[in-house]
């Protein structure tokens, strides 16, 4: 991990693109302007966290309705089979 200090209006530089700016320190926090390509997301960490959470959940879910489906055109095929034998 990289740690600098910056003092108000200080910036920092990421690549050529990308520039984070101090725009205020009061009460314990910091206001951070940040300049990016709009290609670029940019998240909160606890809104990323909850983000990737989410999409591991629905990954999950979907991987498990798609094997139920599965079975249950498995099941169709063989009642068919059964049918026609």
């Amino acid at each position: 991990m990289l740690i600098l200090t910056r003092k108000f209006e200080e910036e920092i530089k990421i690549g050529s693109d990308i520039t984070i700016k101090v725009l205020s320190i009061s009460d314990g926090q910091v206001k951070l302007g940040i300049t990016a390509p709009h290609d670029v997301e940019i998240y909160r960490g606890e809104i990323y966290d909850k983000v990737k959470q989410v999409t591991i959940e629905a990954s999950l879910l979907g991987k498990q309705k798609l094997a139920d489906l599965s079975k249950l055109k498995l099941n169709k095929i063989r009642r068919l089979t059964d049918k026609n034998g």
